[in-house]
């Protein structure tokens, strides 16, 4: 069984693992490397990639957080997620931050669409979202009525599994990095026909060995570690208050107040102590009286 409070090194991660696929996208070189296998075409970055970008409409609109944001000198706009665990939402969650991208592809007041730059979004899946043992699946918007016509609206989405099966529909280069991304070893890299996974391989071990990256990474697991508890706590704090509303509703109508106060109190000492007062209370005045006599002593 594996041991979640053992931090996994940095020297064992794949590029599955979001921080090091973070870590390595941010080296335009390596994103080149991934968008040229992907794409089977040469690309140029107009700019340095961005990775970790976020992008939201409105002040109280949801965060979308991209893995990775690139531009190419043609204008066209890159997006790609790496993504090791089936959440059933992903066609979803890509159409959702294809709607973030777009959003920011255009000046307010501009009315020529034509101007809204390509987009590409490209998740990387160490799982098959779809069962076809396709390693590669690209979708564009096309007619129902006859799939022969195509909206071109610019817009192209692409699931890659890295456990696909259909070796003879796409490049060998394709299979060799998908490989090489879950299994992101010297191994593996040595076995790569293509010399630029090699490359990309020994910019990532000079991006594992370094000191500054590897404090960086143990700084991140210790904050996610310290967020997990205390949501822990959070939740059996809640799951407290909600066993002792479901007391006092037996015996009469919680005001709003009351309820409010015993949902905000996250202290467990505090709610145990309120917990007995419940099952003794033979009305909500008799507890709420307990309680402020306990608060005052």
């Amino acid at each position: 069984m594996a041991d979640n409070n053992r931090i996994k090194p940095l020297s064992e991660l794949n590029l599955m693992n979001r921080f090091l696929f973070s870590e390595a996208m941010d080296d335009p070189d390596n994103v080149i490397t991934v968008l040229e296998i992907v794409l089977g075409r040469k690309i140029e970055l107009a700019q340095n990639p961005q990775t970790e970008k976020e992008e939201r409409k409105g002040a109280l609109s949801k965060i979308a957080r991209l893995d990775l944001f690139a531009v190419d000198t043609e204008g066209t706009n890159y997006d790609v997620e790496s993504q090791i665990e089936n959440t059933h939402n992903l066609p979803r969650r890509n159409r959702y931050y294809h709607g973030m991208v777009d959003s920011h592809l255009i000046d307010v007041g501009e009315t020529d669409y034509n101007k809204l730059n390509d987009t590409y979004l490209i998740m990387i899946c160490s799982f098959d979202l779809f069962g076809q043992d396709r390693y590669m699946y690209t979708f564009r918007m096309r007619c129902d009525e006859d799939p022969n016509i195509l909206l071109n609206d610019g817009a192209v989405r692409i699931f890659l599994n890295t456990k696909g099966k259909n070796k003879d529909e796409v490049s060998p280069e394709l299979i060799e990095l998908l490989r090489y991304m879950e299994n992101s070893t010297e191994e593996t890299a040595e076995s790569c026909k293509n010399p630029e996974i090699m490359r990309m391989h020994q910019r990532i071990e000079r991006i594992r060995s370094s000191e500054e990256v590897n404090t960086k990474y143990m700084k991140e697991w210790e904050e996610r570690k310290r967020a997990e508890e205390k949501a822990r706590a959070e939740g059996k704090a809640e799951g407290k208050a909600e066993l002792i509303l479901g007391i006092l509703e037996d015996i009469g109508k919680v005001s709003s107040d009351l309820h409010d106060k015993i949902m905000s109190e996250t202290d467990a000492g505090v709610l145990k102590k309120w917990n007995l007062l419940a099952a003794r209370a033979k009305s909500i005045q008799e507890f709420e009286k307990a309680m402020n006599d306990k608060n005052d002593g």
